[in-house]
């Protein structure tokens, strides 16, 4: 028989927590000793408790009745508390795997895995692995034991008519294989939904104010309904396949406890020689029988949450074997000086044939600012991404200060590099600790030096509690001019060699965007400076312009070098500058 490798897997996963799982044995073992003896106390009760002599009855039946229960509350507990223990661990060490990998892996792995998918999975799916460990551990091995317990009892009380009451186990053994099948494809199904279902609330949660401002929460409403009632048809077709080996086996149970009745009235029916019940016997005998239910019953039903738990646990799996950037490399002995040098670069992404840049050549002397212009898709993007090694080129090579960056570690590298994008990332924690991120031990004059830098005082002496102000998820508590200056304070506060500036100023007013351009033009001074711009009155400064067309620099120079060509970036200037017609 072929056992599952991830079941494999996840027996070695709490391999460390040996010691309570054998607690949590003991406390099955010992609950499941104490239930043939309620039968054996009956079968005294009634062959000794209701004749003339009660006395052994009357004392030792109660009391026997209440050490049994009070022992197995002693076992049940054990058991309950030792292996809530081991699957809370288990939960919690898998999700920080999992979380951390997602911290390791490449930029380009985002691109192809939704953020609901991930949610999914570390939230949901690992929680569906979790139970069906704790679960098969509580079943199989307490259950088993239990069924084994109460299936010799029932062989010492008459083996005879025991086997000929045993095809109920091959009978429920056979239920449960055809199910099998059955469950693990409705399970695949119902996991890809949830993960999908996951996607919607977590983008209309994200996308709020395009949903409202486009009038699109009847579409969203529907959206989601449909993924729900897809995954509600998919849950109920779980229910009836599982559920289905209920009334089954059941159904067996009934016959043979029929068959031992009949049998008990008339033992000459059975072929062989089966000694007569007394009334104890014949109680105690069926209580046995009715014991053996509840055990059997758990244990095929252990096949609906084992599928459950094998499918998530490939997809938990799949993330956690995800493997993370490659990070090998020489550490940098100092702060670099920042010369870069791109040499024949090219790159695509990954599953297109196009080249999103075409043998880039471009030295980038060490202070130097250069600023990136085109019409979007040029490549200007694509080309920043390749500094701090979010990608890899396909072609060529990039060096920082004579050394290829492929052969500097990552970690070396990205303390070089600060960087402010056009879409702002802020987090909801403080905003001191905002602009300290990173550090694990923030200055407090480096803070107050990056606020000041970014013009970020007056926000700051508004707020009741400053520096130590709550700023919401994504720093929905500030205006787009306000985020936009955090992030520029963060870089700030890095003091990084090298600087990357995507549309760092397009979402500030104009009395924000002079205050901020002064402070990044007081930043950049001593740093070499990659500046992405639409807005060409903010880059005229820059040192060279280059300008980037399908991939390739077509132009580079001064901003009054580059008019007096009249090519691209003239005809782009004077697109912006135009003056427009009288209204």
């Amino acid at each position: 028989m072929n056992i599952n490798p991830y079941f494999i897997r996840l027996w070695k996963a709490v391999s460390p927590y040996n010691k309570r799982i054998g607690m949590a044995f003991v406390g099955m073992v010992g609950a499941a000793c104490t239930e043939p003896v309620f039968p054996w106390i009956l079968k005294i009760l009634i062959d000794n408790g209701f004749s003339e002599q009660k006395s052994l009855a009357a004392w030792m039946v109660p009391l026997g009745i209440v050490g049994i229960f009070f022992l197995r509350g002693i076992f049940t507990f054990c058991t309950q508390y030792y292996m809530a223990w081991v699957a809370n661990k288990l939960l919690s060490d898998m999700r920080e795997q999992m979380f951390s990998r997602t911290l390791d892996v490449s930029i380009a792995y985002y691109l192809k895995e939704s953020s609901g998918r991930l949610i999914n999975t570390i939230m949901y799916e690992v929680q569906q692995v979790v139970e069906m460990v704790k679960v098969s551990i509580n079943t199989l091995i307490r259950d088993t034991i239990t069924v084994v317990a109460l299936m010799v009892y029932l062989l010492i009380q008459n083996w005879q008519l025991t086997v000929v009451a045993l095809f109920i186990i091959p009978s429920m053994a056979y239920v449960v294989r055809i199910t099998s099948k059955r469950l693990r494809q409705l399970n695949v199904h119902q996991l890809q939904l949830n993960s999908e279902l996951t996607q919607v609330v977590e983008e209309a949660t994200r996308a709020s104010q395009v949903i409202r401002i486009f009038g699109a929460q009847g579409y969203e409403h529907t959206r989601f309904r449909n993924k729900s009632e897809k995954l509600r048809g998919y849950a109920q077709r779980v229910t009836v396949a599982s559920g289905s080996t209920t009334p089954i086996t059941q159904m067996v149970a009934a016959l043979a406890v029929s068959l031992v009745i009949v049998v008990a009235m008339r033992p000459n029916l059975l072929p062989f020689h089966s000694h007569p019940f007394t009334p104890g016997d014949f109680v105690a005998y069926i209580t046995t029988m009715l014991l053996l239910l509840a055990p059997l019953k758990r244990l095929s039903d252990l096949n609906g949450p084992l599928q459950r738990g094998l499918i998530a646990a490939e997809s938990v799996f799949n993330l956690i074997d995800t493997p993370p950037e490659s990070d090998q490399g020489i550490e940098l002995s100092a702060r670099a000086s920042g010369n870069l040098e791109f040499i024949n670069t090219e790159f695509s992404y990954a599953g297109q044939e196009t080249l999103a840049l075409k043998g880039v050549n471009l030295q980038i002397r060490a202070g130097e600012t250069i600023a990136l212009v085109g019409m979007s898709g040029g490549g200007k993007t694509s080309l920043v991404n390749l500094v701090p090694r979010f990608y890899a080129p396909t072609a060529g090579l990039i060096k920082l200060d004579g050394h290829d960056l492929a052969a500097i570690s990552l970690k070396s590298l990205r303390a070089q590099i600060a960087m402010v994008g056009q879409n702002v990332v802020l987090f909801d924690d403080t905003i001191a600790a905002n602009i300290a991120y990173g550090d694990v031990n923030p200055d407090a004059a480096r803070i107050d030096a990056a606020v000041k830098a970014a013009h970020l005082t007056d926000v700051i002496d508004d707020l009741p509690l400053g520096l130590q102000t709550e700023i919401g998820d994504n720093g929905t508590r500030l205006s787009g001019g306000q985020r936009q200056r955090l992030a520029i304070a963060r870089a700030i506060y890095k003091n990084a060699p090298i600087l990357i500036l995507d549309e760092a100023t397009s979402a500030l007013d104009s009395e924000s965007e002079r205050v901020v351009q002064a402070a990044l033009d007081s930043l950049i001074q001593g740093r070499t400076t990659l500046v992405i711009a639409h807005r060409l009155s903010t880059i005229e400064r820059a040192d060279r312009i280059a300008v980037l067309t399908d991939g390739e620099i077509t132009e580079i120079g001064t901003h009054a070098e580059l008019l007096q060509k009249n090519g691209t970036y003239a005809h782009l200037h004077q697109l912006q500058f135009s003056k427009k017609s009288p209204a």
